[in-house]
């Protein structure tokens, strides 16, 4: 892990003060890099998380980066990105995709070309099932899972005004930081933004949207807690914020996240995933469910704790039978 404070004084001359250049300077890494680093949440100006390498720093501003090499290798070509993409279902009115990690689900207004409705696109155009593919929600850039498309605009909107009235079942699953006190509860805030675009709940319901996040723990580990998650409203980082704000972050969160908490998850994506997605087919009105198996790094952190709780010292209880002799 490299952590590096910057104070910008007046040796620095203005077309220098670019945090692009900045973070390159400071890094020693490519100008392509320094901006992933920026865009990914690993830098914060005067404590605020700035994620435009275009940015022009003042004088007197100070410039945090928490930055671990090992987490920013350059990403796959896009061709491998692409046999990453599974698509589950496709008619020819919807397809179900299982998302990727590291990978937009569309661009943003850099316009960038590698997202995943651009994936999709081409491997309908190359299997001849469609041309075009319309969005109907989204999953953030770190987290995988199922996706719906619409093949046709009336066809999107007819599943998006599904979401609207909250009649997807959407079910997540996520490893988050600490031991939560309850084993199953609900988070139902009003979410807003602020002017570096991080999302937090207000306490007036007119500056926010109501989000509805309800949990339930599946495994306590020694660190962190395996949890599913039921959507009940889809706000934008919905469930990073309401368990953020809980004390409990969704491992691996750049943006709302605990950085105490990397030891544990190295992983440069979110231990988030969106497991399940159930749905009335807009024309046929079929009840649909897809289902996208919990990826490996969630996985293997799983694995390694039970494998350590199976296989204790002779003469030694393991971590669960200490934590039953506790509460006892």
């Amino acid at each position: 892990m490299i952590e590096k404070k910057i104070l910008i004084d007046d040796r620095l001359p203005w077309p220098a003060r670019k945090l692009q250049n900045v973070i390159q300077q400071a890094l020693k890494v490519a100008p392509a890099q320094s901006a992933r680093v920026i865009q990914d949440g690993s830098v914060r100006v005067n404590g605020y998380i700035l994620r435009k390498p275009q940015y022009m720093l003042e004088i007197g501003d100070r410039v945090e980066v928490t930055y671990d090499a090992a987490d920013w290798l350059p990403l796959p070509p896009a061709a491998d990105t692409h046999q990453e993409m599974e698509v589950l279902f496709e008619d020819a009115y919807i397809a179900v995709v299982n998302k990727p990690p590291a990978l937009l689900t569309v661009p943003t207004p850099y316009k960038e070309r590698n997202t995943l409705i651009a994936l999709l696109e081409k491997w309908m155009q190359r299997e001849g099932t469609g041309k075009q593919a319309f969005c109907v929600h989204r999953l953030d850039r770190g987290v995988s899972g199922v996706l719906v498309f619409g093949k046709q605009l009336e066809i999107a909107n007819a599943l998006r005004d599904q979401f609207e009235k909250r009649k997807p079942q959407r079910r997540y699953l996520a490893i988050v930081g600490g031991h939560l006190a309850q084993q199953e509860g609900t988070f139902r805030t009003h979410l807003t933004t602020d002017k570096n675009l991080n999302r937090h709940s207000t306490e007036d319901p007119e500056e926010g949207e109501l989000a509805i996040t309800h949990f339930q723990v599946l495994e306590t580990l020694e660190n962190a807690t395996f949890v599913s998650v039921q959507l009940e409203t889809g706000r934008r980082n919905q469930i990073r914020v309401h368990f953020a704000e809980a004390g409990h972050p969704v491992l691996g969160d750049s943006r709302y996240g605990n950085p105490i908490y990397r030891d544990i998850w190295p992983h440069r994506r979110i231990a988030l995933h969106a497991e399940s997605l159930g749905f009335t087919h807009p024309v046929t009105n079929q009840s649909l469910e897809f289902k996208a198996p919990i990826p490996p790094e969630m996985q293997v952190l799983l694995r390694a704790t039970n494998s350590n709780e199976r296989s204790p010292s002779q003469n030694s209880p393991t971590r669960r039978q200490q934590r039953r002799q506790r509460e006892e």
